[in-house]
Order: structure tokens, then C-alpha cells, then sequence
């Protein structure tokens, strides 16, 4: 198959889904329905820089409406397309589902490079964004909610969020118009690590099931399972630092834009990460061995990949020779359909994308919710919990006749705080999903793998929903 007759991400997205409709008892339409993206808009706006004007052009897709908001997040790219943009929103839509978060799926992107304007240009630049998205209908706590995504962050929701407040100023609830807030500014505790946190948690989940570890030809813990990084970004950084410092999992090798590096002893994440902040590489970090053709570290010898940076990096032309044991997908599509293919058959086993990176919008979702509350997680609970703690150690001092160790009261006694709970609440949703999708597989002798068994759930649970609606 040459590069020309390779899929497109948005093609490969379609085929997977396909692939589980087929596997479905739907009624006539119905998938092809789900499928369908509602809306695409394209927008081209202009911005006063420098003395000059700057066109600028933006897409925002609405791939369903079957709940609303849509959510989705806004990435700034160069290479940022109309075509990864109905990709990305339709995965949006299917990981909702498989996660049961409320939200229908959305994206959108902006063409640019934020490399090469100052933090006072990409600020207009935003807000002009936020404007062109608020009068299509676009944005708002109740129909559309962006987020952060590759080259956006907290300070960029931050604008938008204040664009959009200024443009409703009667709208008590504008602050959930964005997620991926600074706390500060209704953000939620926990939210920047959000998506690398959920990779760990899908982790930690698949290794308590011992038959899934069979099919990957794998057995015991994390700890000391070696693990290879494609991209140092927020989910494989965070990723990355969890497994290590928490499940005491070896990071081998870390793959970035200038090359790869490798010491099969492990490297220190946060050593790493600092190196690269003041270099602007990874190249030259001290005992490792470093490689310019970075991705051909994919086929290394590892136990479990974790793409979590962009995309195809995984294709029909290297699927054959990559030899982890576990693919766990942080990043959106980074195995195309063809790779996904060839992998399958040769017995390796994946943990998809719509499943395992669906932390980042589950806690924005928790974000949305305390938006509309307009109270902190916690606030009402945290000293109830306390004074109940406080209860229990009487009573077993009382039975025991002796005080307890300081360090077993201050356990007791601690009520939950904000991370507390958004950590709680995202541990949970990643291992009630992860059943749901291994039952799809296990109830349905036609889904063979668990990629086609996480659609199969998205597409049963939106299913559902519109199914009620023509009663």
C-alpha cells in the first residue's frame, strides 16, 4: 500500500466506527446518522497587528447534537486542517459516550504558528477567535464548550472565557462557557494533569484484569515494566511521571521533534522535562543514547507504548516491526486503520485513544459542573467528613483502651478537598468504562478487539438516546 492509498485520520476514524456498527443491530439510518458530522464552520477574520492586518482563518465542528453542549477542544497549529478538525470532533462525540459524560462532540482549530507571536498578539488574536465563534452560535455554557489542546492552555481559555462574559453579561453561569480554566478563574483542581492522570488510571485498570494481561503476553504489576514516551507534551509528561514516580514503571526511552532518547535503566521524567524546557531538545541529555531518527525508536523492544503526541505515527509501513507487548494510545489516532489492522492480527494489544485519553474531558467536566453550581468540590461535605472521623477514632480508642498513632488519625480525619474528589471521580469513570467496553467485547462474539468494542459502546449508548427521542 503506498502513502497515496493510506487512510486519512478522518477516514481511519469512520472505518473503526464502521467496523462496530456492523457489529450492531441498529435500525436503518441510525448509524450512518451518529456518524454523520451536523456542522463544520470555517472562519476568516482579520486581526490588527503590528500596524498591519492579518487574516487568520479557524474552524469550529459540531459532529452531533444528541445531548448538548457540545465539547470539544481548540488546538493552534500550522498544519491544523478542516479534515483533523470533523476527525477530532467525531471523536469527541464517541468518547463522551464510552466515558457516559453528557456532552455531544466538538473541535476547533485555529492555522497558526503561537510560536511566533507575543503573549499580547495571541491574546487579540484569541479573543477575535472567541467573537467569530460567540456570534455563529459556537460558544456558550449551554451549547458549545471549548477546551485546551495542542499549542493552547490555561491562559487562552482564560481569554475566551472573559470574551465571553463581556459579550453576556447577564449569563450567571459564562464562566462554563470554556473548560481548562486557571483555578483562580473557575478552573477545577487537577485539570492540567487530567489526561495524563487517566492514562494511568486505564493503566492500572487493564493490569488488574489477569486475562488481559495474558492476551498481551505480560503478567504482574507496572512496576518495572519498560515504557517508551512519543512526546514530552502535558498527557506524556503527566503520563509519564505518574507510572514512574507512583507504579514504578522504567520510562526507557522518550521520544520528541528533534530525536529520541534511550537508557534502558530508565530516565528521571522530571530530569527530562527540565533538560528540555532549557534546551529546547532532548539531544544531549547525559546518559542516554540519543537518536535523530526519533521515530524509529517506536520499534524498539518495550512492554507498553504510549504515543501521546500526534496522529498516523503508527502506519502500515511500521506496524510490522513494532515490538511492544501493550499499545496504550494517550494521543488522538495515533495507530491509522491499517496499522490497527496488522497489529491485531499479530496479536499485539491496544488500549484505544476514545477510551484511554478521555480524562481530559471527563474533569472538564467536573469543571462545567462546578461552573453551573458556583461551589467549590467539597465546600459542603469536608468538615462533615472530618467530624465523622473524628467520631470513628473515639470510638476505636474507646474499644482498645490506647490512643491512636498520630499518622492513623490524620488519615481519619482528613476530609476530602478539590483534587481529592476530581481524582476520585476520574479514577472511577476510568474503570467503569473499561468493564463496559471489555463487556461489549466478551457479550458480542463479532467484536474482536477492544478498539472495536469501545465504538460499539459509544454507538449503543448514543443509540439509545436517539432511539427514546422518536418514541
Amino acid at each position: 500500500m503506498s502513502e497515496q492509498e493510506a487512510t486519512t485520520f478522518l477516514e481511519s476514524v469512520d472505518l473503526c466506527f464502521n467496523r462496530a456498527a456492523s457489529a450492531l443491530k441498529l435500525p436503518k439510518g441510525l448509524a450512518r446518522q451518529i456518524r454523520t458530522c451536523n456542522a463544520i464552520c470555517e472562519m476568516k477574520f482579520g486581526v490588527e497587528i503590528q500596524g498591519g492586518y492579518e487574516i487568520f482563518t479557524g474552524w469550529r465542528a459540531t459532529h452531533s447534537e444528541h445531548v448538548l453542549p457540545a465539547k470539544g477542544g481548540i488546538r493552534y497549529a500550522p498544519f491544523a486542517d478542516q479534515q483533523e478538525v470533523e476527525a477530532l470532533a467525531a471523536l469527541m462525540t464517541y468518547k463522551c459516550s464510552i466515558v457516559s459524560v453528557p456532552y455531544a462532540g466538538s473541535k476547533g482549530a485555529l492555522k497558526i504558528d503561537p510560536k511566533k507571536y507575543s503573549i499580547e498578539e495571541l491574546e487579540h488574536i484569541t479573543r477575535r477567535f472567541a467573537q467569530e465563534m460567540d456570534k455563529r452560535g459556537l460558544l456558550g455554557p449551554g451549547i458549545n464548550v471549548p477546551a485546551p489542546d495542542m499549542g493552547t492552555g490555561q491562559r487562552m481559555m482564560s481569554w475566551i472565557a472573559d470574551e465571553y462574559q463581556k459579550l453576556h453579561p447577564s449569563d450567571i453561569n459564562a464562566q462554563g462557557c470554556v473548560t481548562g480554566k486557571p483555578v483562580h478563574f473557575g478552573g477545577v483542581e487537577g485539570r492540567v494533569e487530567a489526561t495524563g492522570r487517566g492514562v494511568q488510571y486505564g493503566l492500572q485498570e487493564f493490569f488488574r484484569h489477569k486475562d488481559d494481561l495474558s492476551s498481551a503476553n505480560l503478567e504482574g504489576t507496572l512496576e518495572g515494566k519498560k515504557i517508551i514516551i512519543q512526546g514530552l507534551g502535558n498527557v506524556g509528561y503527566h503520563a509519564a511521571k505518574f507510572l514512574q514516580e507512583q507504579d514504578g514503571a522504567l520510562i526507557i526511552a522518550i521520544l520528541e521533534r528533534d530525536g529520541a532518547i534511550i537508557n534502558e535503566d530508565g530516565l528521571d521524567i522530571d530530569e527530562v522535562s527540565k533538560y528540555k524546557s532549557e534546551h529546547g531538545k532532548v539531544e544531549g541529555f547525559p546518559n542516554s543514547k540519543f537518536i535523530k531518527s526519533g521515530n524509529q525508536v517506536l520499534e524498539h523492544p518495550c512492554d507498553i507504548l504510549i504515543p501521546a503526541a500526534m496522529e498516523g505515527v503508527i502506519t502500515h509501513e511500521n506496524a510490522p516491526r513494532i515490538q511492544a507487548k501493550l499499545i496504550a494510545e494517550a494521543a488522538n489516532g495515533p495507530v491509522t486503520f491499517e496499522a490497527d489492522q496488522i497489529l491485531n492480527k499479530r496479536g499485539i494489544f491496544i488500549i484505544p485513544d476514545a477510551y484511554l485519553n478521555a480524562g481530559g474531558v471527563t474533569v472538564s467536566y467536573f469543571e462545567w459542573l462546578k461552573n453551573l453550581s458556583h461551589v467549590r468540590f467539597g465546600r459542603m461535605d469536608r468538615r462533615f467528613v472530618e467530624a465523622q472521623g473524628q467520631k470513628i477514632i473515639e470510638a476505636i480508642e474507646s474499644g482498645i483502651g490506647k490512643p491512636l498513632a498520630p499518622i492513623a488519625k490524620e488519615k481519619l480525619l482528613a476530609g476530602p478537598n478539590e483534587v481529592d474528589l476530581v481524582r476520585s471521580g476520574l479514577e472511577d469513570t476510568m474503570r467503569v468504562a473499561y468493564s463496559e467496553i471489555k463487556e461489549q467485547q466478551l457479550s458480542n462474539t463479532k467484536i474482536e478487539d477492544r478498539r472495536t468494542a469501545a465504538y460499539a459502546l459509544a454507538i449503543r449508548n448514543i443509540a439509545d438516546i436517539y432511539e427514546s427521542m422518536y418514541l
